[in-house]
C-alpha cells in the first residue's frame, strides 16, 4: 500500500483527463455528459465518505462518554 496508493492518487486524476479529451474527439458535445456522470459519483463517493467519519466520530464520543461515567462511578 505504500507504492500503490500514491501511484493511484496520481494516475486516476490523469486517466480522467486523458478519458474526457479522446471522449471529446469521439462523441463531442456528449463528453460533458460524461463529466457530469464522474462528478456525480465523486459526489455520491464523498458523502458515504463523510458519513462514515461522522458516525465514527459518534460512536467514538459516546464510548468516551461511557468510560467517563464508569470512572466516575
Amino acid at each position: 500500500m505504500r507504492i500503490g496508493k500514491p501511484l493511484l492518487l496520481i494516475t486516476t486524476p490523469i486517466g480522467l483527463a486523458i478519458g474526457l479529451y479522446e471522449g471529446w474527439r469521439l462523441a463531442g458535445g456528449l463528453v460533458f455528459v460524461m463529466a457530469a456522470f464522474i462528478g456525480f459519483l465523486g459526489f455520491a463517493f464523498l458523502t458515504i465518505v463523510l458519513t462514515i467519519r461522522r458516525e465514527r466520530k459518534q460512536e467514538e464520543e459516546k464510548e468516551k462518554a461511557k468510560q467517563q461515567n464508569q470512572a466516575e462511578v
